[in-house]
């Protein structure tokens, strides 16, 4: 909890680590501890264990947790139901990040627990069903899903059931990424421009995947984000893609693994974007 905690409803951030990774490792290497202090958020990060994935993985390939009320997503759920139960959370303002097979996972949970979920952001993950078998997950993070990311985009609509709503999402990925292929986050993006279209029941391309501005930056690494905009003039979606980075959280902290310094902040471009 962040310091000076004192009842009143805060913002939640659900921070899914990646392979290899465990929570403590994820909050030194992303600082989000040190930003919930100065912004007064709370912070829960669920781990993985080695009895049920020797690399500590999610195990987001796996059709058994690919849906509502079952396996992973529904401890994840469970331990946001805690939280919830235990300090005061707003709940309008609940969102999950993840790295890698944490984003793939804060992808399933967008789609699964969207009455729980207000926001998404994947750092080097796979889309929504992006795989079904352990090879095929294999196989997407080394050349993309198989599937195609509109039609996940509307499965993933469609398991959002009656509490389907628009999902802000933010993707962030690496160019020179040697475990996640880059193509990943243009799958990933466009499954949550269909998911989003599909929020209002019409499939008329509002938002689509087509960036409606495009802002280029340098942190010391070079980057380009796209926004994907409603109609309205809302931007639902962001896209990062840093020049020359490898698998890693953009802008972290050398005190954690699978960070990058040198690139553009991503746990400060996240909080901002979900207004937190």
């Amino acid at each position: 909890m962040p310091a000076g905690y004192a009842g009143t409803p805060r913002p939640l951030m659900v921070m899914l680590h990646g392979c290899l990774q465990d929570g403590y490792d994820f909050a030194a290497g992303t600082r989000m501890n040190t930003l919930a202090d100065t912004r007064g958020f709370l912070v829960l990060y669920p781990e993985q264990g080695t009895l049920y994935n020797s690399a500590d993985c999610w195990n987001w390939y796996l059709p058994g947790n690919q849906y509502r009320g079952a396996g992973e997503p529904a401890v994840i759920a469970g331990m946001i139901g805690w939280v919830k139960s235990t300090y005061a959370v707003d709940s309008a303002r609940v969102a999950v990040a993840g790295l890698s097979a944490g984003a793939a996972m804060a992808n399933i949970m967008g789609c699964t627990y969207p009455d729980l979920i207000r926001g998404v952001a994947s750092v080097a993950g796979v889309m929504y069903q992006g795989a079904t078998t352990a090879a095929g997950g294999v196989n997407a993070m080394s050349y993309g899903s198989v599937y195609d990311p509109n039609g996940r985009g509307a499965t993933c609509a469609a398991e959002m059931g009656k509490s389907r709503h628009a999902m802000p999402t933010l993707v962030f990925q690496g160019s020179a990424d040697p475990t996640v292929n880059p193509v990943n986050a243009t799958q990933t993006l466009t499954q949550w421009a269909q998911a989003n279209d599909l929020a209002d029941g019409t499939d008329n391309n509002d938002p689509d995947d087509t960036p409606d501005a495009t802002v280029s930056g340098t942190a010391c690494r070079a980057y380009t984000r796209f926004d994907y905009r409603t109609a309205g003039g809302t931007t639902r979606l962001q896209r990062y893609s840093v020049t020359g980075m490898g698998h890693a959280w953009p802008g972290g902290s050398s005190a954690g693994t699978y960070t990058d310094p040198c690139a553009p902040d991503a746990s400060t471009l996240i909080l901002n974007f979900f207004g937190f």
